[in-house]
């Protein structure tokens, strides 16, 4: 039987196993989670010891995970490290970027080879409970869509029965596209790769009339095709996909650091604080201002930080919004639409709690 490092993460979930092997894979896990809790105490400590920040990411996805020719890394994810590096060491550039595919991007937290995941991954019951990871917040609202060639004439996912559909293995995808034909009574011919970039090639070359992935990626993946003008995004989305970083079981100090890493950048956003102003925003009355800059109160000694701690963030990394824009948004090859992920208070679902 494989060890635990093979096993996918969709094998979790999947209604074909027996009992039996349900059982094992429990034990297994569970395995996993109370080592990992001891492995991973004193994250914090370790980190600031080692002098830098282990961060696994896509390395493959543009806008969320992807280095370029002279191997600097940019996206959304990487961004989130970055802001955590910046809130422990006040400089952002103190993060080692870990490649890791779907396959072995849960081993490698697990095992301690990375302090934190960042690398598009959809927060679901059983990982939350399974693999001894906490996911720490959503820093992208998606969900499954599917991309196909406008030479197919086909306007919506409907219509893709009897279509054959490429597809990565080991992701939340291929049981949510199952699940989608199911529902929907049509024929499914799945055509499975062990990695994206092996499902866009075929994809590409004709192997499928239709690729399915997370939204997001439909859009940074279309910009890698031979003619990306010939191929559309369907508009049905079938499924959600909040995606987050995540940490291991066991070390609630490292949990909050990262969590309100996230937090410190959205509430930046909300509050107007940007790269640009935000050494005139420290001057601010405002009380919100002022306890999330640092002037008073403290609460970054509270997370066992400094108390610039945010301002570190928001002058190196920027607010949620200058992220977004510069990596998915209106200022990147994407033009993703903010969509679900405005602000609360501009009819989207990104909120994050106060500092007080």
């Amino acid at each position: 039987m494989a060890t635990h490092k093979s096993l996918r993460a969709s094998q979790f979930t999947t209604h074909e196993w027996g009992y039996p092997m349900k059982r094992i894979v429990s034990v297994i896990a569970l395995a996993v989670m109370f080592g990992a809790t001891s492995a991973s105490a004193q994250t914090l400590k370790t980190v600031k010891d080692r002098g830098i920040l282990n961060c696994g990411s896509n390395g493959s996805l543009a806008g969320f995970g992807l280095p370029d020719a002279q191997g600097k890394w940019a996206g959304l994810d990487v961004d989130l490290c970055r802001a955590v590096a910046a809130a422990v060491f006040g400089d952002d550039k103190k993060v080692k970027f870990v490649p890791l595919s779907a396959k072995d991007r849960f081993t490698a937290l697990q095992s301690g080879e990375v302090d934190v995941l960042a690398r598009n991954t959809t927060w679901t019951s059983s990982r939350d409970t399974q693999l001894g990871l906490n996911f720490i917040g959503v820093n992208y609202y998606d969900g499954q869509g599917f991309m196909v060639r406008k030479a197919l004439k086909v306007n919506s996912a409907l219509e893709l029965g009897e279509a054959s559909v490429c597809v990565q293995q080991g992701t939340t995808t291929e049981l949510n596209l199952a699940d989608y034909f199911r529902a929907n009574k049509m024929k499914l011919k799945t055509v499975t790769f062990a990695t994206a970039n092996e499902a866009v090639k075929a994809y590409d070359s004709g192997r499928c009339d239709a690729y399915t992935t997370d939204a997001s990626g439909l859009y940074a993946e279309r910009l890698r095709l031979a003619n990306a003008a010939d191929h559309i995004v369907l508009p049905e989305i079938i499924s959600k996909e909040p995606l987050g970083p995540a940490v291991r079981h066991g070390d609630d100090q490292w949990f909050d650091v990262v969590k309100w890493s996230l937090y410190a950048m959205l509430n930046a956003e909300e509050l107007g604080i940007t790269s640009a102003n935000v050494a005139d925003m420290a001057k601010s009355d405002n009380p919100d201002i002022k306890r999330l800059l640092g002037s008073e109160g403290n609460y970054g000694e509270q997370l066992g930080l400094s108390k610039d701690w945010a301002v570190n963030i928001i002058k190196l990394v920027g607010n949620y919004g200058e992220s977004f824009d510069r990596n998915v948004g209106s200022g990147s090859p994407l033009k993703i639409d903010r969509g679900l992920n405005k602000l609360w208070s501009k009819g989207g679902l990104q909120y994050a709690p106060p500092v007080r």
